[in-house]
């Protein structure tokens, strides 16, 4: 498998902490901080944007 570099973690408030890494093909990941051997992958726009809609709050019904 490839080794991933991990970024450092982002948490929410109250919520569990994530973190996005890069292997070097350039395949992004994203896990939750402390399961990051469970992650899923995409392109890391994709990752990207996911994050940002979730933090403005836009998947709020997908964490209920």
């Amino acid at each position: 498998m490839a080794e991933i570099q991990w970024e450092e973690p982002f948490c929410g408030e109250g919520n569990s902490c994530f973190r996005i890494g890069v292997d070097e093909a350039g395949k992004a990941y994203i896990a939750v901080l402390g399961q990051e051997d469970h992650f899923i992958t995409d392109t890391r726009e994709a990752l990207s944007s996911m994050i940002r809609d979730i933090k403005a709050g836009k998947a709020d019904h997908l964490l209920r």
